[in-house]
Parts: structure tokens; sequence; C-alpha cells
């Protein structure tokens, strides 16, 4: 019993002892657990108010150092605008004729970023457009994977689409997301055949043009050739826009009000429209006749370097640039190898042949070569320098310089070139300082691009060129307009210019001055080049020598045009075949010249035979008819 009793309070002790270890641990537990527990919370604690305080100052940061950003772009989600297009600015010539103008058009464009992002969608809706529009579908995709699919900015689908055209892409709108109708204008030009020599074309910007004026978009217009181009920054004028705001979905909410665009400024030319076209039948004609299909005439006002007319032929029609030239109009233009896109007055480079006599006389004169009385032999027609001949196109008397000029009496300009006998002559050296004073081999810095120098040699160049010494033989070929010299017909007319009103050299200018959107006028003021060069009694001499070509020379017919005339015929060999360019430069009236004007008609004959009666009919019809003035 009592072993028993012992035995029960022995277990009943044993379960105290161990509740007792028990609670000892429990405690101890609690003991080590508490400050965990406390600095796990002071941990969280600090993490909120950290927290809180970056994005305070976040907030801060944002609301005063990034405030405008921000709300920039905000107010761009929410307003959209609309360009405006201006006006290119008009061409019109001294009389305020329009050459150039805009007409109304519609241009078929995409938004990138407004396209079906659906490969499968996109090509669905190229399929449709490509039927509407005329194009292949296989371009149309191409167009739509090309563009960054993000930018906003427009690009050209198709230009100048028809209006029935427009009206069905228009009205099936929801099936061409991102394809829109942008409402421009294209130009106009007024006889474009006649006036494409110098005002050239606009057409849509290229990719590469792009990169070179940043601030144009895909679908605007550009100069590419002529005035258009050279004048580009004054033409195009200032778009404006129209503000919208929109809510998320695009809707428009309300009118903001419109930014006015500020029109191209105009250009008014110092271009005759009626002399222009006149100078251009009368070439149309004698090409005609000839049988031949190039010509050039370029006529300019000596008393300040104004351009009245420039004619290339053959031509083109600007318009078809305009508007968007086809394949077929395209080929038939650089397949011709009469090369119509070139324009000769500026950049087509011939021997001049005799027309450069009067400058070379000039040239002999002022370096003491010879005097005005001085008298040449004419040789029977023929100088020969050893076993060389150099004969005169036909036999020549005794010749002083005056009458040299009009009787184009080459055995006199060989000598006072060459040398012969006592004459010493210029020598070559001599003759290019002459020939670049009169602008032969340099830039006129006319106001269109594409001009061509020409080229005057000398004795260094041919060493270097063929490895061989200057030859007696190449300066007697040089001072009469052959041998390697060859100029433009721009040249020619400046150079006769200048031989008109006695020694100015002017850079010619076809524009006259510019028009602003504002009234205000911007005139164009004559450049001179060099003036003085040559002294005026010997101007005077030179000048009565080319009256005489007309009055006893080899331009008798002019005797009849109701003005007095001065002139200088021209007959320059090229090739193998013996064929040559006939050349005729004049100017009128003789005592105060107006006009000055080069003819060129190419590969045809003699200057008197062909562009000598082309200058009879332009100056009967304009000294007659007062159309000059």
């Amino acid at each position: 019993m009592w072993k028993k009793f012992f035995n029960k309070r022995r277990a009943n002790k044993g379960i105290e002892i161990e509740d007792s270890i028990m609670t000892v641990m429990e405690e101890e537990k609690a003991v080590i657990e508490k400050p965990f527990k406390r600095r796990g919370a002071s941990l969280m604690w600090y993490g909120i108010i950290l927290t809180i305080l970056i994005l305070a100052g976040r907030v801060f940061y944002l609301d005063f150092f990034q405030g405008n950003h921000y709300q920039k772009i905000a107010k761009g989600n929410r307003i959209k605008s609309v360009i405006i297009k201006a006006p290119r600015g008009m061409i019109l010539d001294k009389y305020g004729k329009v050459l150039a103008t805009n007409i109304p058009s519609l241009d078929a464009i995409i938004i990138p970023s407004e396209l079906p992002k659906n490969y499968q969608k996109r090509k669905k809706m190229a399929a449709k457009l490509s039927e509407i529009l005329g194009m292949n579908s296989g371009n149309v995709e191409i167009i739509f994977s090309e563009e960054n699919q993000k930018s906003l900015k427009p690009v050209l689908l198709k230009e100048n689409i028809a209006q029935d055209q427009a009206l069905i892409i228009t009205a099936q709108a929801n099936q061409f997301p991102g394809v829109f109708i942008d409402k421009t204008a294209m130009r106009s030009y007024n006889d474009g055949m006649i006036f494409s020599t110098f005002i050239g074309y606009d057409g849509k910007i290229t990719n590469q043009e792009l990169k070179n004026h940043p601030n144009y978009m895909m679908t605007d217009y550009i100069g590419k050739a002529g005035l258009e181009k050279s004048y580009e920054k004054e033409l195009r004028g200032i778009y404006g826009a129209h503000q919208i705001e929109i809510d998320s979905l695009g809707n428009i909410q309300k009118n903001l009000g419109i930014i006015n665009p500020i029109p191209g400024d105009d250009l008014i030319l110092n271009i005759d429209e009626k002399l222009q076209k006149k100078i251009y039948d009368s070439l149309t004609n004698i090409l005609k006749k000839s049988g031949t299909k190039i010509a050039a005439a370029v006529a300019i006002d000596p008393r300040n370097g104004g351009v009245l007319a420039m004619v290339s032929l053959p031509s083109y029609n600007n318009n078809w640039f305009a508007r968007g030239i086809t394949n077929q109009e395209y080929s038939s233009l650089i397949t011709d190898k009469s090369l119509p896109l070139l324009n000769r007055c500026i950049a087509g480079e011939y021997p001049p042949g005799s027309t450069i006599k009067p400058g070379m006389a000039a040239a002999a004169l002022s370096e003491g070569i010879i005097t005005p009385s001085t008298i040449i032999s004419g040789l029977g027609g023929m100088l020969r320098i050893g076993r060389y001949h150099f004969g005169d196109w036909r036999v020549h008397g005794p010749s002083d310089v005056r009458s040299a000029i009009a009787q184009s009496n080459d055995i006199f300009f060989y000598t006072v070139g060459g040398g012969y006998g006592k004459i010493q002559g210029l020598g070559m050296n001599k003759m290019k300082k002459y020939d670049n004073l009169f602008g032969f081999g340099q830039l006129t810095g006319i106001d269109i691009p594409g001009e061509a120098k020409g080229f005057i040699p000398d004795e260094k160049w041919k060493k270097e060129k063929f490895g061989e010494r200057w030859y007696i033989g190449d300066s007697y070929h040089s001072v009469i307009g052959q041998g390697y010299i060859t100029t433009t017909p721009l040249q020619l007319a400046n150079y006769t210019a200048t031989l008109a009103n006695g020694g100015t050299l002017y850079s010619p200018k076809i524009v006259s001055r510019i028009r602003k959107s504002n009234g205000q006028e911007e005139i164009i003021s004559p450049k001179i080049l060099r003036s003085n060069f040559i002294k005026p009694n010997i101007m005077k001499v030179v000048r009565e020598g080319m009256r005489m070509t007309v009055t006893e020379g080899t331009a008798r017919s002019l005797q009849s045009v109701p003005v007095s005339v001065a002139g200088k015929t021209g007959t320059a060999q090229f090739g193998s075949q013996g064929k040559t360019h006939a050349w005729f430069i004049s100017f009128a009236p003789y005592q105060h010249p107006v006009i000055a004007m080069a003819v060129l008609v190419a590969g045809v004959g003699e200057g008197a035979s062909y562009s000598v009666p082309v200058t009879k009919e332009v100056y009967d019809w304009y000294f007659s008819s007062k159309n000059h003035q």
C-alpha cells in the first residue's frame, strides 16, 4: 500500500518536475523572442516611413522640376493640330503675267501608327486600296511595312488622286483605318513647254531630300529644278494649323482655333513673257526648216543684267512633273538623244566661233598689238607657217579692226592672236586673260542651278593634258573661237551685253524682285562682276565694228529692222565631220541698247543663214509693236 503511495507520489512529482521544466523553457523562449518581435516591427515602420518619403520626394520632383514637361505631353494627348498647308508663291513675268500658280489637289496618305497591327488585316486593306487607287497591291504593302509602325508622321500613298477615288475612301473610312485624304495643291505651269527652261518644276519630296530638309513632311512638295529649286525657301511659305481638343477615343470635343498659314513669296521676273514666246516660236520654225532639233537663245537687258528671255530646244512640259510624271512620259524624256531636260542656255558648252572676235579685238587694242588704224593684209585668204596653212573662210583684202569685225576676217585675227610678220600677237595667256575678263571660262552666277563654266585653255593645260607644247596654230584657232574653247549661250549673251553697255559685266538675274505675303517687296539689285576693264575709246571702236557687221558686213538683212542693230555672226566647227553651229550675237538700238541677244542653231551651217533670220524676226516684232514696253 505504502509502496503504491510512494510510487504514485514519485510519478506525480515527476510530472510536476516536467511541468516546471516546460514552464521554465517557455519563459526563456518568450524572453528570447520578444526583442526580435520588437526589432521586426521597428524595421517595418522604418520601411513604411522611407517609402512615404521617397514617394513624396518623387511627387515634389515631378511637380516642380518636370511639371512643364508632362503638362506639354498631357496637352499633346488632348490637343491635336491638323496641318493647313501654305500656298506656294506664284511666279510672274515682269508685267505681272502669271507663269506658275497652284491648283487644288488630293493626296492619299497614311498615318503608320493608326494602321492595323495585324499583318493579314493590313494585307487585305492593301488589296482593297490598290483596286481603288489603281496601284499594285504589293507596292501598297511595301509602303505599309517600310514605315515605323509607331510614327505619327503622314506618309504619301498616292498623290493627285481623282475626286471619285477620294470619295470612295472617305465613304468607307471604317475599312481603311490609318488612311486619310489630304487636301493640298499642286503646281500649274502656263505654257510649260515654253518656260520650263528656267522655271523648272517642283514635286513630292524624296527620302533623300527629307534628310536635308528635316522640317518638311513626306507629303510636301519641294523645288526640283530651275527657279523652283533655287528659290525654294522664298516660294514655300509657312504652314498653319487647325487645333482641336479630342478625347481618349479621338473624338473631337472642341475647336480651339486656327493658326493661319503664311503664303510663300511671289517671284517677279525680268522675263518678258511675250518676248519669250516670240523667240520660242522663231526658233521652232527655223528648226523645222533646218532639220535639226537643237537651238538656244538668251536675251539680256544690258543696262542691269536682267534676263529677258531664255529658250532651250528641245524642251519639256514641266506640268508632267508637277502632277506626277508617268513611267512612259519619263522614259520618253530620258531616252531622247536630243536631251530635252538639258538647259542648253546655261549648261550647253559649244565652240563660240567668230562671235569671240570683238572681244579679241578689244584685247589687241588694249595691249597695243594694233591701233584702230592698223591695216593687215588679207594674204590672199591663206596664212602660211612653215608647212602649215591657215585659211580664211573667204578671201579678204587689207582690213583695219572695224572692217575685220564686220567681215569676220580670219587672217586679221590670226595675226593679232598668234602673231605674223612684224605683229607679235597676243599669245594664248593674254587671250585667256581677256576671255576671262569678259566672263568666259567662269560661272556667271545666274540664279538657277546647273550652270557650266565653259572652257578657256592655256599653254600649261595643254602640256598637262596631252604632253605637248602650245603651238602658234593653237593660238590661231583660239582667237577665232575654235580649238579647245567652249562657251555657253548665256556667257555669249552676257558678253554681248557687256559690249553693248560699254564694259560693265553683270551677273545675270532672272528674278527682278520678291513680293512678300505682307505686300512688301525685296528688290534684287544688279550685281556687277567687273567694269571699266576696257577703255571706253576701245569699246567704241569695237562697237563700231559690230555696227558695220549690219551695215556692210555679214548681217545686212538686219538693216530693215525698225532700229539700228549691231552684231557679229559666228560659224563654229565641231566634231570630225565638218559640221558647224550657227551663232549670232547682237544688241539694239545701237546708240542706247535695251536688249542684247545670243542665238544658237546647232549643227546646221553658217550663222548668217540660220541665227540671223531668227534675230531679225524677233527684233522686227519687238521694236515695231512696242511689245518691249
